[in-house]
């Protein structure tokens, strides 16, 4: 067939997208916006004017859902009325905590706490929004893994293992699901100007060590991530299954 202008379009689309107030999941609710789609903002609280102003400048459309993640009891229940109005034809898991401590000293609440926003929440909407997507034989789901789905990282046990757990959750539905017409992928970022990295950021040394192993020389904006969810989110990634795409100026390269 082709290429076929429009690959990348997202209009007449819905993307539902978790932890849209800032960072990463703002920049790529704005990107999706940008392309075509209706946006459902998934946050915890009502803070999300900030997204919602970034996608009225490029004349994108949006909502607010409130549902917090991290009580994994009530999700199904929360999520309920949102699959009733609207087709969800786009899940962006994007939503993620991290707790800094070493492995010696970190304690069950923090653990479980990391678990059930990371993976768990991860699992529960993948499981009810992906529900009508199998029914309707299309559908495309983005989680955000990270280097530390491929790497052990230092006094972050929890964040490891649930990112570990997202690139196999990933790999683990697109094999149920890419012959029934939904793609299930993953983006994992490198070092991203986030408030994840601010710590990082803000120490000398660690940030220089940090650049210096980067070939292209600069942390990366959430804008980098915005563009590869558009493409795992439109008709151009079709044939994209299981993958877990590096978005890291290099990292894993070096």
């Amino acid at each position: 067939m082709g290429f076929q202008q429009g690959f990348f379009s997202l209009k007449g689309k819905t993307a539902l997208v978790t932890g849209a107030r800032t960072g990463i999941g703002q920049a790529i609710s704005v990107g999706l916006a940008a392309s075509g789609a209706h946006v459902l903002l998934l946050g915890h609280r009502d803070n999300l004017d900030e997204t919602k102003a970034k996608i009225a400048e490029v004349d994108g459309t949006c909502e607010t859902v409130l549902i917090d993640l991290s009580q994994t009891d009530s999700i199904r229940e929360q999520i309920k009325p949102v699959l009733e109005d609207h087709q969800i034809d786009i899940l962006v898991n994007n939503a993620g905590v991290i707790y800094r401590e070493p492995a010696v000293a970190f304690s069950e609440t923090e653990w479980n706490r990391v678990m059930d926003v990371n993976i768990n929440a991860v699992f529960i909407l993948s499981q009810e929004v992906g529900r009508g997507m199998v029914e309707r034989g299309a559908g495309k789901i983005v989680n955000i893994a990270s280097l530390l789905s491929f790497q052990g990282g230092v006094f972050v046990p929890a964040y490891t293992a649930s990112k570990h757990a997202v690139a196999g959750l990933t790999k683990a539905l697109a094999n149920e699901w890419a012959a029934k017409g939904v793609q299930v992928n993953a983006i994992a970022p490198g070092y991203i100007e986030t408030n994840n990295t601010e710590a990082l950021r803000n120490d000398p040394d660690r940030s220089k060590s940090i650049l210096d192993r980067i070939p292209a020389g600069r942390w990366g904006s959430p804008d980098d991530i915005a563009g590869a969810a558009v493409f795992l989110s439109s008709k151009a990634a079709d044939y994209v299954n299981g993958h877990v795409l590096v978005v890291d100026g290099g990292w894993m390269g070096r």
